[in-house]
């Protein structure tokens, strides 16, 4: 139904609609694997306030976490946010994801 694809890109608009979580995913494009530190440092941001932002990209599944020791790393899996970065000029050096 047309009303549920809207409230999707709705969704995913309100989702890019925050700096904080557009900075995160422009950095995961770019450095798939980033710790959370990583991460908050290239955001500018806390490492509080980037794991609130990592926490709600990853219960819409636009990100994934894996275990490194004691640190999370996290890495772009939606390819729709994916192609969006393409879109707004968040290109990435050959070789990296993507």
């Amino acid at each position: 139904m047309a009303t549920d694809r809207h409230n999707q890109w709705a969704q995913r608009f309100d989702l890019l609609g925050d700096t904080t979580r557009l900075r995160l995913l422009d950095r995961m494009h770019h450095h798939p694997g980033s710790s959370v530190a990583e991460l908050a440092e290239a955001a500018g941001i806390s490492q509080a306030t980037a794991s609130q932002a990592l926490r709600t990209l990853r219960s819409q599944g636009w990100v994934e976490a894996t275990r490194d020791g004691r640190s999370m790393r996290y890495r772009l899996v939606d390819e729709t946010a994916h192609r969006l970065l393409h879109v707004m000029g968040a290109d990435h050096e050959p070789g990296d994801a993507g």
